[in-house]
């Protein structure tokens, strides 16, 4: 299970329960950059956070997987089945972020430092409001996973927290997937939340960010793109349907995995 860039893997808790109650084993790594993981100033790649996961894997002699992978884990579950197709048994895109080019539909580059300027001063009540976006109905609950980013961005390690989160931040905007959708083999199921508007767009228009982050068109030009892909929408679902349509979302998945 591959988390996304706002959220520590902890998140798939109430999952992790899920699955494991019905007999699967589950690895929900907190990929380099991120979370618990060190946090090293590279060149932060989808190729290598893919290359990362396969070395877990192979040290825990894991020779096939079923992949999950939300918002920012949805490109790297993404670039992890097209580099290493033999280690995938199914595919699982819930609520990817990357299903669009920012670059091509115009929104405007931004260099590394400007990314880390903002993310070295961004407020509570700014992070806050970044995460009641991703969901259609918001719950108070939900809070915890704002204080958990929050409490990072002001750690003894915030400096170099925020130039790598900078440094995440531009791997995303920069290595789109979905031009190479059509090359995935392994059956793939994508689930969307209906009222999904993620996107990277800072510094666009107003004009230019109201065509992006429209998960209903999004999700289904995905499922046309990815040969045999089945797609799921779901209504009163923002970014996280494993939160808002937890039992629905379970159900789900758990079909998909034990389809034949």
């Amino acid at each position: 299970m591959l988390h996304g860039k706002n959220f520590p893997a902890a998140y798939w808790g109430n999952t992790i329960r899920e699955l494991t109650t019905a007999g699967y084993r589950v690895v929900a790594p907190d990929a380099l950059g991120f979370g618990k993981s060190s946090k090293p100033v590279v060149q932060y790649t989808f190729s290598l956070l893919a290359l990362l996961t396969k070395q877990l894997l192979d040290t825990l002699h894991i020779e096939k997987a079923n992949v999950i992978g939300h918002s920012t884990g949805g490109m790297l579950a993404t670039r992890f089945t097209l580099e290493y197709p033999g280690s995938v048994s199914k595919l699982i895109l819930a609520d990817p972020i990357g299903l669009e080019d920012w670059r091509a539909k115009g929104a405007p580059y931004r260099k590394v430092d400007q990314w880390y300027k903002e993310e070295r001063s961004i407020t509570y009540a700014q992070i806050l409001d970044i995460h009641k976006q991703y969901y259609a109905n918001w719950k108070d609950e939900y809070r915890v996973w704002a204080d958990v980013q929050y409490g990072m961005s002001k750690s003894a390690h915030a400096d170099q927290y925020a130039l790598v989160s900078a440094l995440t931040y531009d791997m995303i905007f920069t290595q789109p997937v979905l031009y190479e959708f059509p090359h995935i083999k392994a059956p793939v199921l994508v689930i969307v939340g209906k009222e999904d508007k993620t996107k990277i767009a800072r510094d666009a228009s107003p004009a230019v960010a109201d065509q992006m982050g429209n998960y209903k068109e999004l999700g289904r030009n995905a499922a046309a793109a990815i040969p045999g892909a089945k797609l799921i929408e779901y209504d009163n679902s923002g970014h996280l349907p494993f939160f808002e349509r937890e039992k629905d979302f379970y159900r789900d998945v758990e079909r998909f995995i034990g389809e034949q």
